[in-house]
């Protein structure tokens, strides 16, 4: 494509913190009219950071931008709004107890028209098949219709450069699909548009072109309908990598948790499980499949002793086939009954590590109750946060670092490597790899297959569909907090899982369809 169809051009963007580090550096790229363009990279490679210049929450140290051939200097979010350009960001910025037409308008100048508002807003819905009504309150709103009012906010000020970060992180396949049809119908009128993701089948489905970030650089841009997976993943790191996820049978199988009738109600007194039977095995993967928000948190904090329970029995079986019910217990508890179990939570700072106390130290707290000793052992947690480190390369300074200065996919690389040292009876992972570059989930990925080997009962809860049934032996779908079905990984598609998500059906309570 010419210079002439760039909606965007970037030239020498450098972006530095601190001394010397490198965000960004010297990179060039072309942003078209009437295109979709995938932004590839590891974490840490850049991506958010050049996005963020664009979208004015950055200014870069070096280079210049230039929109519709102009250079132009974009010093705040406001600045990028009055260009026409919009960023969509994975973690949505709305005000829960407003409507989704007060939510689009809050903070324009102006005089406040709100019926010519939600009439501009219509007709904005009307043009690329979104579905919002603008009365409805954000709280009472689903996911997908929170990102909707995101992407109509930006296009209501006028945006005809979209930016949408991680945009299918929390959809399920059927709202994926809506959403890439609404996408091209704004690429049809012209928009120019970056999608950030790491899911690499639909930047094959959506994207008509992939640029390449590595380590800050721009190593290149590519033709989707030219390339596939293993050529985006190779350009990313810089080798070859084995997109394979290799599934083994489940070795001798046994009864290691046994879950019947649960109930759970949260503290807003909201059912968030009902009446939950569930058999988790030794050496087999479990994956849970749902909508954010139908229970998974719920299910593996009640297991882990961090949730109280309404109704209903949690049984751990030991290797001798005795029984150890869970329920009322805290984790130190559960622990000392000898039950070994690892819990990797969705919130990675607020459940799983401290911030604020280094890599070593974060290790510690796994292991500081088990010594005799008055003195806490430090020697060992500072080996095994240098082997983590080696083994799942983390980009830190050092181990000494607090957890908290660490890039979210490496403050995930942290928790999951501690807690597979464990080498627990049940493991237990909520979004495990969210965050994650390809090469890293798929070392995420043998490491939990190892744990499988070993006899661990696994239970992995994932928004990757395509993942989930690649690792998983058997697929249960939570729908409304209740079991909507047990399915085969080797079986089951995508599409039905997608359906059992959002739509109960008749199946039988808790058993194999």
């Amino acid at each position: 494509m010419g210079e002439s169809t760039a909606a965007v051009s970037m030239r020498g963007i450098t972006k530095t913190f601190g001394k010397g580090l490198y965000a960004n550096k010297d990179v060039s790229l072309d942003i078209n009219k009437g295109e979709i363009l995938s932004l590839l990279g590891e974490n840490g490679s850049g991506k958010t950071t050049l996005m963020n210049m664009l979208s004015g929450i950055y200014y870069p140290d070096a280079g210049q931008i230039f929109i519709n051939g102009t250079p132009v200097n974009i010093n705040s979010p406001k600045d990028a709004y009055d260009l026409g350009i919009g960023m969509v960001h994975q973690h949505f910025k709305l005000v829960d107890v407003l409507s989704a037409a007060e939510n689009i308008v809050l903070g324009l100048d102006g005089k406040l028209d709100m019926k010519a508002a939600k009439e501009k807003i219509r007709e904005i819905c009307d043009r690329y098949g979104f579905e919002v009504d603008p009365d409805k309150k954000i709280y009472n709103m689903s996911v997908s219709e929170k990102q909707t009012v995101e992407i109509v906010k930006v296009l209501y000020r006028g945006a005809e450069i979209l930016i949408l970060d991680e945009p299918t992180a929390v959809l399920t396949p059927q709202e994926t699909k809506k959403l890439f049809e609404v996408m091209r119908n704004m690429k049809n009128d012209g928009k120019a548009m970056v999608i950030i993701t790491h899911k690499l089948d639909e930047v094959m489905e959506i994207s008509d072109r992939v640029a390449v970030l590595r380590q800050g650089e721009f190593v290149g841009d590519l033709i989707t309908k030219n390339t596939d997976p293993q050529e985006m993943t190779d350009m990313m790191v810089g080798h070859k990598v084995d997109l394979n996820i290799e599934r083994a049978d489940p070795m001798d199988p046994k009864l290691r948790i046994r879950i019947k009738n649960l109930s759970v109600t949260d503290a807003e007194g909201i059912q968030k499980l009902k009446n939950i039977d569930l058999d988790i095995r030794s050496g087999e993967i479990l994956g849970i499949a749902g909508i954010s928000g139908c229970g998974q948190k719920e299910l593996l904090e009640s297991i882990a002793g961090l949730q109280k329970v309404d109704s209903g029995t949690i049984t751990y079986y030991d290797d001798d086939g005795s029984e150890k019910e869970l329920v009322g217990m805290d984790p130190v508890k559960i622990k000392n009954l000898g039950v070994s179990l690892s819990f990797v939570p969705e919130d990675r700072l607020g459940m799983g590590l401290v911030g604020n106390m280094d890599l070593s130290d974060n290790m510690m707290l796994r292991t500081f109750r088990d010594g005799n000793s008055f003195f806490t052992d430090r020697k060992s947690p500072h080996k095994r946060a240098e082997k983590i480190v080696k083994q799942l390369h983390v980009d830190t300074p050092g181990i000494e670092t607090p957890v908290r200065k660490l890039s979210g996919g490496n403050i995930q690389k942290v928790l999951v490597g501690r807690e597979l040292y464990q080498r627990p009876s049940v493991l237990m992972t909520a979004y495990v790899v969210r965050g994650l570059d390809i090469n890293s989930s798929y070392t995420i990925y043998d490491l939990i297959m190892i744990q499988k080997l070993s006899g661990t009962a696994v239970i992995f809860v994932g928004e990757d569909l395509d993942v989930l049934l690649q690792i998983s032996d058997r697929v249960m779908v939570l729908c409304d907090g209740q079991v909507n079905g047990i399915l085969d990984g080797r079986t089951a598609t995508k599409s039905e899982v997608g359906l059992r998500m959002t739509s109960l059906q008749a199946v039988s309570k808790g058993g194999e369809d």
